[in-house]
């Protein structure tokens, strides 16, 4: 059996466990408690050693680190559902809507930068909130720019690899308080993969850690 190694609120975790889901990988989980530094001790870090999650170790031991590898990596060995089209400029386009969640809005968004930003230059924990909202609120408007209008999904009637992205973020947004307002689209699209088995067993209050 795989065992991922995850953290109820992290939304790279969140984008592995709905995928894992979706092509019925059966999984187990091991809890790393971000908020209490699990991931930085020693037996871990050996793991993973950018210290964070998720990590997935296979049944020969092998382990894998970086969600959209992992992702890479799932649509590889259990191709149905596919994550990602066939089309080459469809896969482009589904590719690009992915990576304004997974590298423009989280990488400045991560625990450990908004951590740094209150230790190191004194921000305030509302200054930190904001900071997140803003990055968000300037990704989901981007993404939402990107998409074709009459789908169920971002690029298709069913999930795919920038549906799973955007559904984990907007765990956070809703968490933070971001204005909503603007994004009628993608509260469309995550109210229609939530009611999916795959993605609300994936929902961080669904995990054997949540608090």
């Amino acid at each position: 059996m795989l065992t991922l190694y995850s953290y109820w609120r992290s939304t790279t975790s969140y984008r592995v466990r709905v995928a894992l889901n979706l092509k019925g990988l059966s999984y187990r989980t091991v809890p790393v408690d971000l908020v209490a530094g699990g991931q930085r001790a020693s037996n871990y870090v050996a793991k993973n050693p950018s210290k964070g999650v998720p990590t997935l170790v296979l049944e020969d031991g092998t382990v894998l680190t970086q969600s959209l590898a992992i992702l890479d990596y799932l649509d590889h060995i259990a191709p149905d559902p596919a994550l990602l089209p066939s089309d080459p400029i469809l896969r482009a386009k589904v590719q690009a809507a992915a990576q304004v969640i997974a590298l423009d809005i989280h990488p400045v968004n991560n625990l450990k930068v908004v951590s740094r930003l209150k230790s190191e230059l004194g921000l305030s924990g509302d200054q930190g909130t904001e900071w997140m909202r803003h990055w968000m609120t300037e990704g989901f408007h981007a993404y939402q720019a990107l998409l074709p209008g009459g789908l169920g999904y971002s690029f298709s009637d069913t999930p795919l690899l920038c549906d799973i992205c955007l559904v984990a973020q907007l765990y956070n947004a809703h968490r933070w308080g971001v204005d909503m307002t603007p994004f009628a689209r993608l509260l469309e699209i995550e109210e229609q993969a939530l009611k999916l088995p795959a993605f609300d067993a994936a929902r961080p209050e669904n995990q054997p850690d949540a608090n």
